[in-house]
């Protein structure tokens, strides 16, 4: 009686055996091969029940296929699935490429018969390679360590969602670098390149920002001088610097409008000078200083803006004091400008 290779079963010959019957035992052997190295199988896995691929050792079989699905080397598994199920094949060695073309948001895994806890459970969508040593299936790409692989457009998730695309550029000598750490240390994200020095860019879609440790930048550049603010909820904007004075060229002209948060060196040699201040908010600071020491031949006068007042007086504050420098911070609509510094 004929026995059986044990991973493809392909019939062994006894001497003297199947006399006159050789030529459809060998077109057997050679198709059963061929359907291992080369062949492609469709089977129909919907439902709610297990499946086990057929495993067909008739020598009468010489066409490979859906009457032994196991020899095949491309296995797609296709239908609606009602529940997590598991398809089993042979328990021997064996590689397979197997596409879960299935649909319904359920699990296939693909397992050896007997060993239903380990196999390799197959995302809906994707191909995998695996391999089996009998009991237990292999992804064969699971830890595999590519050097310098190149990406063509990205990659995606488990479950076939884009994860990160990627844009090439021909004459790229710049990159980012992903380097792991050591217990207590952080990852880190690197620029490295061929260029000396170089910055990252981090560009948000749309009305998007960009969010760093909680933390959402604003999407506009911001004005000179101005300062980075919260909302006490990680919200950043840019404001005006009422806490510092932005120092400007030297006044000589009869009248200026101030900014808040500037400050001023007046020149009144030639004539006297008029500073408007401008509409204030709290906390607000206007600097100014006798820049020639003239201020008692020419005088500075401060006016406020509109109904505001100054030291609490609807009226302007004339300055004739040589080389005086003062600055001014606005309090509210009952106090106005505030004489800081005299």
């Amino acid at each position: 009686m004929s026995a059986y290779t044990t991973r493809l079963k392909l019939e062994k010959q006894v001497s003297g055996e199947n006399s006159g019957n050789w030529g459809n035992l060998v077109n057997y052997v050679f198709n059963r091969i061929d359907s291992t190295v080369r062949g492609y199988v469709a089977v129909s896995v919907a439902g709610t029940a297990n499946v086990t691929l057929v495993s067909n050792t008739s020598t009468t079989n010489t066409t490979e296929g859906a009457d032994d699905q196991v020899h095949n080397k491309v296995i797609e598994l296709t239908g609606a699935l009602g529940a997590s199920i598991h398809v089993f094949t042979d328990a021997v060695e064996g590689e397979y490429i197997v596409y879960n073309n299935t649909s319904g948001a359920y699990t296939l895994t693909f397992a050896n018969t007997g060993h239903a806890a380990n196999g390799v459970a197959i995302t809906q969508g994707s191909r995998a390679i695996v391999y089996s040593d009998g009991s237990t299936i292999y992804d064969a790409l699971n830890g595999v360590a590519l050097t310098n692989p190149k990406i063509i457009t990205g990659l995606n998730d488990v479950n076939g969602n884009e994860l990160l695309k990627v844009t090439a550029t021909a004459s790229a000598i710049n990159e980012l670098t992903l380097t792991n750490k050591a217990a207590g240390s952080a990852p880190e994200i690197s620029a490295t390149g061929g260029d000396t020095n170089i910055g990252i860019t981090l560009t948000p879609k749309g009305s998007g920002a960009v969010k760093l440790d909680l933390l959402t930048f604003p999407t506009v550049t911001g004005s000179a001088d101005q300062v980075l603010t919260t909302n006490g909820s990680g919200v950043l904007s840019f404001v005006d610097n009422s806490g510092g004075t932005s120092w400007q060229a030297v006044i000589t002209a009869a009248t200026k409008t101030a900014v808040a948060g500037e400050g001023y060196f007046i020149n009144t040699t030639s004539n006297a000078c008029t500073v408007t201040l401008p509409a204030g908010t709290l906390g607000d600071e206007i600097t100014l200083v006798d820049y020639a020491g003239t201020f008692d031949t020419n005088n500075l006068t401060v006016t406020p803006n509109g109904s505001q007042k100054i030291q609490g007086v609807a009226a302007s504050l004339v300055v004739s004091v040589e080389r005086a420098g003062l600055t001014l911070c606005f309090a509210d609509a009952t106090q106005g400008w505030l004489l800081k510094d005299k």
